[in-house]
C-alpha cells in the first residue's frame, strides 16, 4: 500500500472561555494521507495560538513530495525527520511530522481492519482520568464551581493552576479546593513554568500541607539544573514533559531524579511513534506517563502503555467539546474512567466545515 497524496489544512477552534494569558483558541492542522488502495488516514497537529500555518506549509511543501510513492507505514518516522533536518529537528518540525505520523498509524490500522488501540496492544480496558482546567484567572467562586462540576461528574482527582503573585492567593485557593475535595480525593497543581527556584521553594513549602499529589512544571521547562536544585528543597513529586520533545530529554530529567510523572504531548514530541518510545523509556526507569491534553488520542495511547498514571479530562477543550468532530470518536469519559471503543483506526473524523485560519 503506497502513498498517493498527503494534504494538510489549518483550522481555528475558538475556546468557550479564554485560557490564562488570553489564549482564546486552539488551532489544528488536519492531515490526510491517501493510498493506492483507496484508504485514507487522518492525522492532526495542534497548537494554541502559534505556528499552525508553518506546520501546514511543512507538510504540504516538504513532507508531501518526500512521501509520495512510499509505503504507507509509521516506520517512515525516522527517515522523515532526517528529511526535515535542515528546518530543525524539534519544535514545528516535530509538530508537522506528528500530523503525518498519526495519519500513517490510522491508515495502517484501517488496512488491517482493527482499532488503533488493538494494533498497539491494549493493556487495560480503562484508565483513570482527572478534571483539569486553565483557571488561574478564575476568581475563587468560579474556580470552586469548576471543581464542583468535576466532582459531580465523578472525578476523584483534579488539577488547578498556581503561580499567583502573591503566593497567599495560591494558598487560599488551594486550601479552598482541598476543603471541597476532602482528604480522599487527589489534588494536583500546575505552575506552568511561572516560578524561579526561590519562588518555587517558598510556594511549595506553603502548599505542601494541602497534600498535592504532584506539582506540574514548577520551573522553566528546559532548565534541568534548576529542577535539580529545587528537588533538594522539596519532597513533592514533579510532573514534567509537556514542553520536552525527545526521548533523550525525558531520560535526562528522569535520570536526574526530577521527573516523577512524565507528560509527553503526542503532537509536540512528533506523533505516536516517538510518544511510544518515550513511554517505554520512562517505564524502564519506573516512571508512569500522564499524557498531556488531546484526550481523544492520548486516552487511546494510555490504554496501551506499560506504566500509566492518569489522563487529562480538560474542561471544554477536547475535540468533541470544541465541535471539531463529525461523529463521536468512541473515546468516552464515564465518571473518573476513560475507555475507547473505536472502529478501525483511531476513530477521529474531523468535520468538513471547520473554520479555516483567517
Amino acid at each position: 500500500m503506497r502513498i498517493t497524496a498527503v494534504t494538510a489544512r489549518a483550522h481555528r477552534l475558538p475556546l468557550r472561555r479564554a485560557w490564562d494569558g488570553g489564549v482564546d483558541r486552539n488551532d489544528i492542522v488536519v492531515v490526510r494521507v491517501s493510498t493506492d488502495e483507496g484508504l485514507v488516514g487522518t492525522g492532526f497537529s495542534w497548537t494554541p495560538l502559534i505556528g499552525a500555518r508553518a506546520v501546514e506549509a511543512l507538510v504540504n511543501d516538504d513532507l508531501a513530495p518526500f512521501l509520495l510513492g512510499r509505503e504507507a507505514h509509521p516506520a517512515l518516522w525516522d527517515e522523515s525527520l532526517w528529511h526535515l533536518r535542515e528546518a530543525g529537528t524539534t519544535g514545528l518540525t516535530l509538530m508537522a511530522l506528528a500530523g503525518v505520523d498519526i495519519a500513517l498509524w490510522d491508515v495502517h490500522a484501517r488496512s488491517l481492519g482493527v482499532p488503533l488501540v488493538d494494533l498497539l496492544g491494549r493493556r487495560r480496558e480503562w484508565v483513570t482520568s482527572y478534571g483539569s482546567g486553565v483557571n488561574l484567572d478564575y476568581d475563587l467562586p468560579a474556580l470552586l464551581d469548576q471543581v464542583r462540576g468535576w466532582v459531580d461528574r465523578g472525578h476523584r482527582a483534579v488539577k488547578i493552576k498556581v503561580g499567583s503573585a502573591p503566593v497567599e492567593r495560591d494558598v487560599e485557593r488551594v486550601g479552598a479546593v482541598r476543603d471541597l475535595l476532602g482528604p480522599e480525593r487527589l489534588l494536583m497543581v500546575d505552575a506552568n513554568q511561572r516560578w524561579d527556584v526561590p519562588q518555587a521553594a517558598r510556594a511549595l513549602a506553603r502548599l505542601e500541607p494541602f497534600d498535592p499529589h504532584f506539582v506540574e512544571e514548577p520551573l522553566p521547562a528546559q532548565d534541568l539544573a534548576a529542577h535539580v536544585r529545587l528537588r533538594a528543597r522539596t519532597g513533592l513529586p514533579f510532573a514534567l514533559g509537556e514542553n520536552l520533545r525527545s526521548v533523550a530529554e525525558f531520560e535526562r530529567f528522569v535520570d536526574e531524579g526530577v521527573c516523577d510523572v512524565a507528560q509527553p504531548n503526542v503532537v509536540r514530541v512528533g506523533g505516536i511513534t516517538p510518544f511510544l518510545r518515550i513511554a517505554e523509556s520512562v517505564a524502564r526507569r519506573g516512571v508512569p506517563v500522564a499524557p498531556h491534553l488531546l484526550p481523544e488520542l492520548s486516552g487511546q495511547l494510555a490504554l496501551c502503555l506499560p506504566r500509566v498514571a492518569m489522563v487529562e479530562d480538560i474542561d471544554h477543550a477536547s475535540f468533541a467539546a470544541l465541535g471539531a468532530l463529525a461523529a463521536p470518536s468512541g473515546v468516552e469519559f464515564a465518571g473518573d474512567h476513560l475507555s475507547a471503543r473505536t472502529g478501525p483506526g483511531h476513530g477521529l473524523v474531523f468535520a468538513d466545515d471547520l473554520a479555516p485560519l483567517p
